[in-house]
């Protein structure tokens, strides 16, 4: 079975640190691109962050810019997302998807998909 795993998610302190893992399962990741999306409440699921199977190629949305840092570990068949400097706006459920080879910002193109972790940033 095919899987994907999310973890490193809770509740942090505007201004702290998370690291959220995505592990893969029945797969392995050397063959694809990981995205990480995220969705708030009441909003619309956007992109975070993908870096491709390589990892010579890392994109950011402007809103996570020089905050957030994608890496990935092969020999671990997992992907992380350190996230630095959280605000409050950062909230949302936070999952991580793959496809093939390349990154793309369109949701609708990857094949698989963790089940989310939650991200929550607040005083």
């Amino acid at each position: 079975q095919l899987q994907l795993v999310e973890s490193g998610g809770g509740l942090v302190q505007p201004g702290g640190s998370l690291r959220l893992s995505c592990a893969a399962s029945g797969f392995t990741l050397d063959y694809y691109a990981i995205g990480w999306f995220r969705q708030a409440p009441g909003k619309e699921r956007e992109g975070v962050s993908c870096i491709s199977r390589s990892g010579g190629s890392r994109n950011y949305a402007d809103s996570v810019k020089g905050r957030f840092t994608i890496s990935r570990d092969n020999a671990k068949n997992t992907v992380y997302l350190q996230m630095n400097s959280l605000k409050p706006e950062d909230t949302a459920v936070y999952y991580c998807a793959a496809r093939r080879d390349w990154c793309s910002a369109y949701a609708s193109n990857y094949d698989y998909w963790g089940q989310g972790t939650q991200v929550t940033v607040s005083s």
